[in-house]
């Protein structure tokens, strides 16, 4: 024998409910899924504030690569270097050989002193203040002394350009030796002073050399 089904005559919430299909969802979840929907949707994440970059500060040493600080202090000691080299190239020097006339020997012998201090002190005195000309002159020919002994060697330094103006008019091809060139300004100058300072010593040996008077 079957079970009566009962027979609602009124609509009861609660039996509605449970019938209810499975895939209708509920009113309220449905609202509060919708909320934190749009609360998602409308609130806009903070997005990180980005700054201007900023220039970098540049010193005036680092702005300069080494390279170039390099190679400027290698064209300035390149400019001295040079400078150096010209201010030397204004004047060579040539060997020289002085020695006193024939006519002077005797002078020498018996002056009492060294004769070869003489005539190194007479070619110092020769050529403090003189300067090479252009002009050529010829060597003397007065007759020199044989006695080597006395004869002075040294260097001399002449003006360049001169000696230049001197070669090219009379050694171009340049065979004779500098001291040919220069030896008739040098060597009377020289004997001059041979002579000055004979002289001079006579005349200190003259004084006699007693007490004062009273």
């Amino acid at each position: 024998m079957r079970k009566k089904i009962p027979t609602i005559t009124r609509p009861d919430p609660s039996y509605a409910a449970a019938l209810r299909s499975e895939g209708e969802e509920d009113p309220e979840k449905k609202d509060e899924r919708m909320l934190v929907g749009r609360g998602s949707v409308i609130a806009k994440p903070a997005q990180p504030t980005m700054s201007e970059p900023q220039e970098p500060i540049v010193t005036p040493s680092s702005s300069i690569p080494d390279a170039v600080v390099s190679t400027n202090t290698a064209m300035r000691h390149a400019e001295r270097s040079s400078a150096n080299v010209r201010r030397v190239a204004t004047t060579r020097k040539i060997d020289i050989r002085v020695n006193a006339l024939e006519r002077q020997e005797d002078a020498l012998i018996d002056c009492g002193v060294d004769p070869a201090h003489v005539i190194r002190a007479a070619l110092r005195r020769a050529v403090k203040n003189w300067t090479l000309e252009p002009d050529f002159v010829a060597p003397s020919d007065e007759q020199r002394t044989r006695i080597t002994e006395w004869r002075a060697r040294t260097s001399l330094a002449v003006d360049a350009p001169t000696l230049t103006l001197l070669l090219r008019a009379h050694d171009p091809l340049d065979v004779l030796s500098k001291w040919t060139l220069i030896r008739g300004q040098v060597e009377p100058r020289v004997w001059s002073e041979i002579d000055a300072i004979l002289s001079e010593i006579t005349t200190s040996f003259a004084v006699p050399h007693g007490d004062a008077e009273p």
